[in-house]
């Protein structure tokens, strides 16, 4: 398959291990291209939601998928965020192409880049984290509910229709509204003299310039794989959101990793995650 070159990648809140996480198809795009560096920018495995009883073989391909492309040689800077929050104790850690941190400074064609989560600042996280992880919760219970409801409809004849992004919307617009994430973010950058801010975790995909009379800065944000399966590029010079939806891809050529192979790691991923929270809380 041709990849598409690109110098940067970034994807966030793909939060593997849950009912809502779209894998095949971010699997899919990655496959698609070969970027110089892929920032993974919060949030990849859900440690809120991850359990011995679900982790399915397409999530899984995911991270091997990864590995793959860091054997190629490019570099992946994976980002902590709050689902994923138990490896904030490990920042700084470098495995050969891997870098695990809690943010990121990068310069770009003579532009400095800022990436991080965006969870500090969100005022649920901040004030009422343990509601957050009830909600969470919650919306894998409803995307559960929102396929069984999809189902009814197809053999209505009717359209589909997504529950979770009408909740999700409504829920994360009275969020940013409240932190004004993305105004506070680019004040932030351009105090600190960043040209751009590259967050995740609101899931709201967006390219928005902030003017503030002591100097201007681009938000950015990668979205999610969850409702918008998006992501941000970077070639040229130029940023750009691309949306799953709206790509094409050539037809499988690629033997897939067989379901015998995948159990055992699979197992051993999830128990290693567990471990880890387990050692994290009791730290």
């Amino acid at each position: 398959m041709n990849k598409r070159p690109v110098k940067v990648a970034v994807i966030s809140d793909v939060h593997l291990g849950t009912y809502g996480c779209h894998a095949e198809e971010l699997n899919k795009y990655l496959k698609s291209i070969s970027p110089e560096i892929l920032v993974i920018n919060g949030d990849f495995i859900d440690g809120w939601q991850l359990s011995k009883s679900y982790f399915p073989d397409s999530h899984w391909r995911v991270i091997k998928r990864i590995i793959n492309m860091m054997m190629k040689g490019t570099k992946v800077y994976y980002l902590t965020g709050n689902h994923d929050e138990v490896m904030r104790k490990f920042s700084g850690l470098q495995l050969e192409n891997f870098h695990l941190e809690d943010k990121l400074i990068m310069e770009l064609d003579g532009k400095t880049c800022w990436f991080f989560h965006g969870d500090v600042f969100d005022v649920t996280m901040r004030h009422s984290k343990w509601l957050a992880k009830i909600g969470g919760k919650g919306y894998d219970m409803l995307i559960l509910l929102n396929r069984a409801v999809n189902v009814l409809l197809q053999k209505l004849g009717r359209e589909k229709i997504s529950l979770s992004k009408r909740v999700k919307d409504k829920v994360k617009a009275a969020v940013k509204h409240i932190s004004d994430f993305e105004r506070t973010a680019a004040e932030i950058a351009v105090k600190s003299n960043y040209d751009y801010v590259v967050c995740g975790h609101i899931h709201e995909p967006m390219i928005k310039e902030y003017a503030f009379n002591f100097g201007n800065a681009i938000y950015l944000n990668s979205g999610d794989w969850i409702e918008n399966l998006s992501a941000l590029e970077y070639n040229c010079g130029k940023w750009d959101l691309v949306y799953y939806k709206n790509l094409s891809f050539a037809e499988e050529t690629e033997m897939e990793i067989s379901v015998s192979e995948l159990s055992t790691d699979i197992i051993e991923l999830q128990s290693a995650y567990i471990q880890l929270r387990q050692v994290s809380k009791a730290v």
